[in-house]
Protein backbone atom coordinates (compact mmCIF):
# COMPACT_ATOMS: atom_id res chain seq x y z
CA UNK A 1 0.00 0.00 0.00
CA UNK A 2 2.96 2.75 0.69
CA UNK A 3 4.85 1.59 -2.47
CA UNK A 4 1.37 3.05 -4.61
CA UNK A 5 1.45 5.93 -2.89
CA UNK A 6 4.70 6.61 -2.91
CA UNK A 7 4.96 6.01 -6.14
CA UNK A 8 2.06 8.16 -6.85
CA UNK A 9 3.65 11.16 -5.76
CA UNK A 10 7.00 10.17 -6.43
CA UNK A 11 6.75 12.21 -10.04
CA UNK A 12 7.62 15.87 -9.46
CA UNK A 13 4.35 17.29 -11.02
CA UNK A 14 1.93 14.89 -8.46
CA UNK A 15 3.87 16.51 -5.91
CA UNK A 16 3.00 19.83 -6.97
CA UNK A 17 -0.52 19.39 -7.52
CA UNK A 18 -0.14 17.68 -3.63
CA UNK A 19 1.45 20.79 -2.31
CA UNK A 20 -1.07 23.06 -3.75
CA UNK A 21 -3.92 21.01 -3.16
CA UNK A 22 -2.38 20.63 0.96
CA UNK A 23 -2.65 25.00 0.91
CA UNK A 24 -6.72 25.18 0.33
CA UNK A 25 -9.82 23.32 1.09
CA UNK A 26 -10.25 22.67 -2.90
CA UNK A 27 -8.97 23.92 -6.21
CA UNK A 28 -10.47 24.12 -9.80
CA UNK A 29 -8.88 22.30 -12.57
CA UNK A 30 -8.00 25.40 -14.11
CA UNK A 31 -6.04 27.29 -11.57
CA UNK A 32 -3.51 24.38 -11.11
CA UNK A 33 -0.29 25.84 -12.42
CA UNK A 34 3.02 23.27 -12.73
CA UNK A 35 6.26 23.66 -13.64
CA UNK A 36 7.47 23.63 -15.77
CA UNK A 37 3.57 23.95 -17.70
CA UNK A 38 2.05 20.66 -18.89
CA UNK A 39 -1.47 20.65 -21.30
CA UNK A 40 -4.34 19.71 -19.86
CA UNK A 41 -4.68 16.06 -21.16
CA UNK A 42 -1.67 15.54 -19.45
CA UNK A 43 -2.56 17.36 -16.02
CA UNK A 44 -5.58 15.28 -16.03
CA UNK A 45 -3.54 12.07 -16.18
CA UNK A 46 -1.46 12.80 -13.39
CA UNK A 47 -4.92 13.63 -11.24
CA UNK A 48 -6.08 10.27 -12.10
CA UNK A 49 -3.23 9.02 -11.13
CA UNK A 50 -3.72 10.70 -7.81
CA UNK A 51 -7.43 9.82 -7.75
CA UNK A 52 -6.64 6.03 -8.24
CA UNK A 53 -4.00 6.27 -5.34
CA UNK A 54 -6.65 7.49 -3.15
CA UNK A 55 -5.25 10.70 -2.23
CA UNK A 56 -7.08 13.36 -4.41
CA UNK A 57 -11.28 12.95 -4.96
CA UNK A 58 -12.99 15.36 -7.53
CA UNK A 59 -16.29 17.17 -7.67
CA UNK A 60 -18.14 18.02 -11.00
CA UNK A 61 -19.38 21.83 -11.01
CA UNK A 62 -20.90 21.98 -14.59
CA UNK A 63 -18.16 21.89 -17.26
CA UNK A 64 -15.23 22.13 -14.34
CA UNK A 65 -13.99 19.81 -11.76
CA UNK A 66 -13.24 20.95 -8.28
CA UNK A 67 -10.29 18.49 -6.30
CA UNK A 68 -9.64 18.35 -2.82
CA UNK A 69 -7.23 16.05 -0.59
CA UNK A 70 -8.88 13.02 0.92
CA UNK A 71 -9.29 13.62 4.28
CA UNK A 72 -6.33 11.56 5.50
CA UNK A 73 -4.36 11.94 2.09
CA UNK A 74 -1.65 13.58 4.59
CA UNK A 75 -1.79 10.95 7.30
CA UNK A 76 -0.88 8.32 4.95
CA UNK A 77 1.47 9.66 3.03
CA UNK A 78 3.09 10.43 5.93
CA UNK A 79 3.01 7.00 7.69
CA UNK A 80 4.35 5.86 4.48
CA UNK A 81 7.47 7.25 4.47
CA UNK A 82 10.66 5.93 6.28
CA UNK A 83 11.39 7.61 9.29
CA UNK A 84 15.30 8.59 9.59
CA UNK A 85 16.45 6.96 12.66
CA UNK A 86 13.94 3.80 12.59
CA UNK A 87 14.68 0.49 12.31
CA UNK A 88 11.22 0.02 10.38
CA UNK A 89 12.59 1.22 7.44
CA UNK A 90 15.89 -0.59 7.76
CA UNK A 91 18.60 1.51 8.07
CA UNK A 92 20.57 1.60 11.04
CA UNK A 93 19.40 3.85 14.15
CA UNK A 94 22.14 5.86 15.30
CA UNK A 95 25.90 4.53 13.30
CA UNK A 96 28.33 6.52 15.52
CA UNK A 97 28.05 4.26 18.85
CA UNK A 98 30.17 2.10 17.70
CA UNK A 99 32.90 4.64 16.83
CA UNK A 100 32.40 6.18 20.48
CA UNK A 101 35.08 4.31 21.77
CA UNK A 102 37.08 5.22 19.33
CA UNK A 103 36.96 8.97 19.72
CA UNK A 104 39.67 11.14 22.31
Amino acid sequence: MSTTLLSAVADPIRWQLIAQLSQEESRCVCRFRTEPEIPANLLSYHLKVLREAGLVVGTRRGRWIDYRLTDDALDRLHAALPVPGSRACGCAVDPEPALAGTRP
